[in-house]
This record gives C-alpha cells, sequence and structure tokens, in this order.
C-alpha cells in the first residue's frame, strides 16, 4: 500500500511533466490562444448563465411618489429583499416570489402612506384630538375610499378626490352646498365613455351628504373638463351629443362600405353632418262637421214622440134669442144609475165628442267628430349634408406612376350611390358632394402607425435574440477556432527522435523502396507527399531544422 500510494504522486508528477513538455513544443500562436481562450470561454459561459438565469422582477407598487417610494425601498433594504426601480422611482419591482408577502409586511407598517388612505386612518385615532384635526381625517378617509372605487374601473390608472364640505350654519342664507373634484389618470390609449363619466359624478354625489351631481367636476390627466360637456352652445345634453354622433358614423360607415369596394379604402374619405330636430312637438285637433243635406246620410242619435189627446171643455151654442137664453128644464134623475142627460131633440143627430189633440216629434242628430293626437318623434332629421373626397386614380406609365382624376362620369355615379345610401331628400335641403382630389401620400404615411418590426416589443425581443446568437457564436468560435486546434496539438504524441538530417534529408525523403520502385515507378513528388502525409512529425522537424539552418 506505501508503494502505491507514493507511486501516485509519482505517476501524478509526470503526467504534469509531460503536459508541461506538450504545452512548451506548441507554438507560441497555440500557447497564446489556450492562454487566452479558455478564460475568455469561461468567462462568456458565466455571462450567459447569469443573463439566462436573471429573476424576473414584478411590480410590487406603481405610481408612487419621491416619499413613498424613498420610504420603501429604505424598508427593502433594511429587510434584504432584493429589489429594482422603473420609471423614475415610481415603480419599484421584486422578484415573483416575494411580490405578496413584502405588500403585506408594508401594509402592517401603513406603507404607501401618501397614496390613497381610507377609512382604516380612523383606526390609529388618539385621544386629545381636536374636533378640527377628527374633520379632517374624516374627510382624508372619505376622499381616499372614493378614489379606490373610482381607480376600480378598467380604464382608470389613478384617481385623486377633493372634497370642499363647508362648515354647518345656523342661518339658512349663509349655508353652502358642497362641491367636489375628480382627477383620474387613464392608461395610454383608453378614454372614459360618457356613461363612465356620468357614474363617477353620481358616485361622488351619492356619498356626500347635500352634494348634487352638478357640482361634481371630473378632470383627466391632460386637463380636460369631462364632466363639462354634458350640454354644447346648441343646447343639446349628452344624450342627444352622443346620438348625433352615432347617427353621423353610422351614415359616414355606409357611404364608406358602398364605395370603397370601388376605389378602394385608402383612396376614400366621406364626412357626413346632420342637424336634427330635439323638440318635441304634440297636437291635438277635435274636428265638428254638419250632417250632409240628404236624410239618408244623416245620423241619428236619439228621436222621441208624444202625442196626447184631451176632451174639448162644454160650450154654449145657438141661434141667440130668448130660446138660447132659457134655461133648461127640469133634470130627471136616472133610475139605472146613470148619468144625468137630456133627451135629444126629437129628429136630432147624434154628434162625437169633442177632442183635443196634442203631438210633439223630436228628432237629435249626431255631430262628425274628428279628433287626432300628434306626437312627432324626438330627433327628427332636418337636413344632412354628405362629403366624399376621392384619391386620383394611380396607373404606370412608361414605369413611372401617374395620377390621373376620376372621370365626370365616374363622379356621378358616385354621387348617385352617395344620395342613394343617405336617403337624400330635396324637401330638406339636404346636399351630397363627390369630388377627386391626388391625397398627399407622406402626411398619410407620417400619421400611420408604426411598422411591425418598429414596435417596442419586436425591438425587445429582436434585442434579446441577438445577444444571445452573440453568445453562442462567441462561444462556438472560441471552442472550434481557438481552443480545439490548441487542445489537439496539445494531446499528440511526442514526435519521434529527429534523425540526423542535414542536407542529406531530401534525399532520405525522396528515397523510396527499391522494391516498389522496382514494381511500379512513381512519380518523386508523389512520393513526398505520401511521406509528409504518413510522417508529419518528421516533415516539421526538417522543415524547422532548414528555417534554423537559413
Amino acid at each position: 500500500m506505501a508503494d502505491d500510494t507514493q507511486n501516485q504522486p509519482a505517476a501524478g508528477a509526470s503526467r504534469g511533466n509531460k503536459l508541461l513538455e506538450a504545452f512548451g513544443r506548441l507554438p507560441a500562436r497555440h500557447r497564446l490562444a489556450l492562454l487566452i481562450g479558455i478564460p475568455m470561454l469561461v468567462a462568456v459561459v458565466v455571462a450567459a448563465l447569469l443573463w439566462s438565469r436573471d429573476p424576473e422582477y414584478r411590480v410590487l407598487f406603481s405610481g408612487l411618489s419621491d416619499q413613498d417610494g424613498g420610504t420603501i425601498v429604505a424598508a427593502l433594504q433594511q429587510q434584504k429583499i432584493p429589489y429594482r426601480v422603473a420609471d423614475g422611482g415610481s415603480v419599484i419591482l421584486v422578484p415573483p416570489t416575494q411580490v405578496h408577502e413584502v405588500r403585506l409586511r408594508l401594509a402592517s407598517q401603513g406603507l404607501p402612506r401618501a397614496g390613497n388612505v381610507g377609512f382604516e386612518l380612523m383606526d390609529n385615532s388618539r385621544l386629545g384630538l381636536t374636533q378640527f384635526q377628527e374633520q379632517v381625517n374624516y374627510q382624508r378617509a372619505l376622499e381616499g375610499e372614493l378614489a379606490r372605487s373610482i381607480q376600480s374601473l378598467g380604464t382608470v390608472k389613478s384617481a385623486r378626490v377633493h372634497l370642499a364640505i363647508p362648515k354647518p350654519s345656523i342661518f339658512m342664507r349663509e349655508q353652502n352646498r358642497p362641491t367636489a373634484s375628480v382627477l383620474v389618470q387613464m392608461l395610454p390609449g383608453r378614454v372614459l365613455e360618457r356613461g363612465q363619466v356620468a357614474g363617477i359624478v353620481h358616485l361622488v354625489s351619492s356619498s356626500v351628504p347635500e352634494l348634487a351631481p352638478g357640482a361634481v367636476s371630473v378632470v383627466d390627466q391632460t386637463g380636460t373638463l369631462l364632466s363639462a360637456n354634458d350640454t354644447d352652445p346648441n343646447g343639446l345634453d349628452a344624450t342627444q351629443l352622443e346620438y348625433l354622433r352615432t347617427l353621423e358614423r353610422q351614415y359616414t360607415r355606409r357611404i364608406s362600405e358602398l364605395i370603397s369596394p370601388i376605389v378602394g379604402a385608402q383612396n376614400l374619405r366621406a364626412q357626413v353632418a346632420i342637424d336634427l330636430d330635439f323638440s318635441r312637438h304634440e297636437q291635438t285637433d277635435e274636428i265638428y262637421r254638419p250632417n250632409g243635406a240628404s236624410p239618408d246620410q244623416a245620423a241619428i242619435r236619439s228621436r222621441q214622440s208624444s202625442e196626447s189627446h184631451e176632451p174639448a171643455l162644454g160650450m154654449d151654442g145657438g141661434v141667440p134669442g130668448t130660446l138660447s137664453n132659457t134655461p133648461p128644464g127640469v133634470a130627471i134623475a136616472p133610475t139605472t144609475g146613470g148619468a144625468a142627460t137630456n133627451p135629444p131633440a126629437p129628429g136630432a143627430q147624434a154628434q162625437p165628442p169633442a177632442q183635443n189633440v196634442k203631438r210633439a216629434d223630436t228628432t237629435n242628430y249626431e255631430l262628425d267628430k274628428t279628433v287626432r293626437y300628434v306626437r312627432e318623434p324626438v330627433g327628427r332629421v332636418k337636413r344632412l349634408s354628405a362629403a366624399v373626397v376621392v384619391n386620383h386614380r394611380t396607373s404606370m406609365v412608361k414605369g413611372q406612376p401617374v395620377s390621373t382624376p376620376l372621370s365626370d362620369a365616374e363622379l356621378a355615379q358616385i354621387k348617385a350611390l352617395v344620395t342613394e345610401a343617405v336617403g337624400f331628400d330635396a324637401q330638406r335641403r339636404d346636399s351630397v358632394s363627390v369630388i377627386s382630389i391626388p391625397f398627399n401620400e407622406a402626411a398619410a404615411e407620417a400619421v400611420s402607425e408604426p411598422a411591425f418590426w418598429q414596435q417596442p416589443e419586436f425591438v425587445n425581443l429582436a434585442r434579446d435574440i441577438g445577444v444571445a446568437l452573440v453568445l453562442a457564436l462567441a462561444v462556438l468560435y472560441l471552442i472550434i477556432g481557438v481552443i480545439r486546434p490548441a487542445i489537439k496539438q496539445l494531446t499528440a504524441p511526442a514526435p519521434p527522435p529527429e534523425p540526423a538530417l542535414t542536407a542529406a534529408g531530401p534525399a532520405m525523403m525522396a528515397e523510396a523502396p527499391a522494391e516498389a520502385a522496382e514494381e511500379q515507378p512513381e512519380d518523386p513528388l508523389d512520393k513526398v507527399r505520401r511521406f509528409a502525409r504518413e510522417n508529419p512529425q518528421v516533415v516539421a522537424t526538417v522543415i524547422r531544422q532548414w528555417v534554423n539552418d537559413v
């Protein structure tokens, strides 16, 4: 065993000596390649590993003020948590596995403080607060809660709410209504719709007692007063304006869809202006007409007929004289119980008793009556104007683009289509105009969206791929072009002892076996080439000796 342990260091020393001898036999170029290439390869590999293993940081907080950012960074440094700062310090990023844990830790410390503080501010109330301080804390908490509610909208990045709540007064004349102002910062490329603005206004007004919706102002990050567009100088409210814009867009889209297949979507521009009548018209008519002259056409409502018969009263009559003035005779009572009558004179004819007859007829006729209730629709189109611009037609003449305007017949056809598409009405004094003008291509290209290779996402992806490709090419070059030849030369077997070659070296190299010469004559140059391929070390030694002799 002792002999084995003693032989191992000796074997290691012998191998080290052999490597040193082989390294010493290397040319200066290969020795330099090994001394520089191997450290460079290690450095490139380590850099690639570090770059590929760079952890992906995620957002911890965004939209921070300088004060909050500094406090949070100090807390992260104290807790030895890796972090990164972006967007000028307003965004702090941490490793993805620690996002939620760090948020909970910082929340326990009350960070961030300058952000939207809600009613949790009331949890830290202490003894000795004055009424004014309590009111200020309540107002801050209410503003923070409203800001949080507004930030929950998908299009809002951040929001701030300012409430102006006056002090209550015992005098009615000195009482003031509260007001509110809302500042919203939108996400890139997002806008608030009219319904969303109205929702924010009603949310704030409903959260503060006696706050009217008209006393709430909503402003975006550009300073545009969003809540002031409820009415325009013409007296239209937001709903009416939205209806007008929607109707104009529908007419414009109808023209574009109709004319684009003819001239191309890039060669057409159309605009439609509509004058709408939003006034309300209600009319009630009640018309009476007499009946026709013909009784057959008359409409009888009711008819009443009455007839009465009354006996005539008794009257004295006769020839004036003594006979007519003579009183009647003595009345004889009838024995049959009938009425007392005077016997008719002999030879006289009986007369019917006299009667009075009354007859009344009442006929009521209907009158013609027409009741009409008219309510005209709101938003009636009073006048419509459409303007269409068509680009010149471009054709190639002798390899050069030539722009030619559309003919009058083509413009007339397009105008006829537009007239039918918008429902042209001459009584409303509608107008349709179609002209052909060459477009400014430079301006169109300037306002067009950048190409996909100019997009930030594509640029970042190309940069990452380029860095990885450069690192891979550097590694391959160092391995194949620098280190591999040197290692191959280093691990090559040691050359045999140099033969005593002087000037006779070429003669010996040119000699060929006698037997091979006798069998087949061979070109001396081919013999030298074959010998050099079979014995490269010998040839190298001979050439080195020649160079040294020179």
